[in-house]
């Protein structure tokens, strides 16, 4: 990656929430990924409360020698190094997301939990999701939709959304008109296997149902960083930043607060 795309996808990923690495993974290491994952998928039972992410299976590196590679993939973390976000650190494992054929969508949501924290209003990235597809993710088979901008700015749909996964969005109607509403400022993500989506926890995100008649299956990792400034931010810090108590203990949730504006 040069420079100057370095820059473009870190300046897309702090101003829109998201940007796409393509070809970051090998094709002997996607069907090593793939074999894997189906293994895994097919050999656990798969509650009714996964029906809108497809599966929830979390496997820690420690656990799957392949999933371990994938935390230290090495032009993955020379991309990281060459955005300058190499101080953010995988939380450990990967979890299988792969909506089955005719699968339904998944509703809006972000996954922040610390929105009481004055670090909530940090203009940088702080907390990432990294999302490896194994195959080809369109449209039809489910591709992830983002609504740009929301990880910094407030829009009316957030204050009508149910909190996500366990707090309610397990058990929501698939006929939602908020949940699953189609935005205006929506933007769909089609990839080819091997790519890299790299989002921002606080932004609105959801994926289209599956309308294919195969799974589709990424590979969706935790990642965060020091809640410091970090060394290439250059623009304002925030008062609320500036003046937070790094010892603060902050109790968790996934409402926005006041600090989403």
């Amino acid at each position: 990656m040069t420079p100057d795309v370095a820059l473009q996808k870190r300046n897309q990923l702090i101003q829109d929430g998201y940007c796409v690495i393509d070809d970051i993974l090998t094709e002997d290491f996607l069907d090593d990924l793939r074999r894997e994952s189906d293994r895994l998928l097919d050999s656990m039972e798969h509650p009714p409360h996964w029906k809108y992410q497809g599966s929830d299976l979390h496997v820690r590196g420690s656990d799957e020698p392949v999933i371990d590679r994938l935390i230290h993939w090495e032009p993955a973390r020379d991309a990281l190094e060459a955005m300058e976000l190499g101080d953010f650190k995988s939380h450990g494992g990967f979890i299988i997301l792969s909506k089955p054929a005719g699968g339904p969508p998944l509703y809006w949501h972000q996954d922040w939990m610390g929105w009481n924290d004055p670090i909530s209003v940090a203009p940088w990235p702080q907390y990432l999701f990294f999302s490896y597809y194994l195959i080809d993710t369109t449209l039809e088979n489910g591709c992830l939709r983002i609504i740009p901008g929301t990880h910094l700015k407030r829009i009316p749909l957030q204050d009508r959304l149910v909190p996500a996964h366990a707090q309610g969005g397990y058990y929501v109607a698939e006929d939602d008109p908020d949940m699953f509403c189609d935005h205006p400022d929506a933007v769909d993500l089609p990839v080819k296997a091997g790519s890299l989506v790299i989002a921002e926890g606080r932004v609105l995100h959801a994926a289209r149902g599956n309308q294919s008649n195969q799974r589709r299956t990424l590979l969706l990792g935790w990642h965060s960083r020091p809640q410091t400034v970090p060394a290439y931010w250059t623009g304002e810090v925030p008062e609320v930043i500036r003046r937070r108590d790094p010892n603060a203990k902050y109790e968790p949730t996934r409402v926005p607060g006041e600090y989403l504006v």
